[in-house]
């Protein structure tokens, strides 16, 4: 039986509840912080943001996208995605273009610089992946329980 998400955890005293490494949300704050440093070394050569390899990678892996599509993949609003989409596109990497129909709607389609950079992106993985220290199969079940965890607070708010 699970007990109930107000309920405190097992094992530990009230009084040690509001201790900083008690704190699920810090951990993945400094995990999250460790791996901006990691990436930002990673991708300084393609001249990459983290923000802006997350949306190349859907691009490269779903072709063309209309910027909403986008942001539902990155869970980002397009008040965050909007300024990195232009950024990329000043950069050459992508070109925006406005629906035919529907003046509001703007796909993404990256350019031949766009396509070109996944080739040079390919380290980047299996750099992230030897800095963690992990092995595959330790990501793969961090990445399932993150998930698990993404959907139960997307879903308690």
């Amino acid at each position: 039986m699970t007990p109930p998400p107000d309920a405190p955890a097992p094992d530990v005293p009230d009084a040690d509840m509001l201790r900083l490494d008690h704190q699920v949300c810090f951990s993945l704050q400094a995990a999250s912080r460790a791996f901006g440093g990691v990436y930002r070394e990673a991708l300084k050569d393609l001249g990459l943001t983290y923000p802006q390899y997350l949306a190349m990678m859907v691009l490269w892996e779903r072709g063309p996208l209309p910027v909403k599509a986008i942001g539902e993949r990155l869970h980002l609003d397009s008040g965050t995605l909007s300024p990195l989409l232009k950024r990329l596109e000043s950069a050459g990497l992508v070109r925006r273009e406005r629906g035919p129909e529907d003046e509001r709607s703007v796909t993404v389609h990256l350019t031949d610089a766009g396509s070109g950079l996944r080739e040079r992106a390919l380290p980047v993985p299996r750099a992230i992946l030897r800095a963690t220290g992990m092995s595959v199969q330790e990501v793969i079940t961090l990445q399932e329980t993150l998930r698990r965890l993404t959907a139960a607070l997307d879903h308690a708010g």
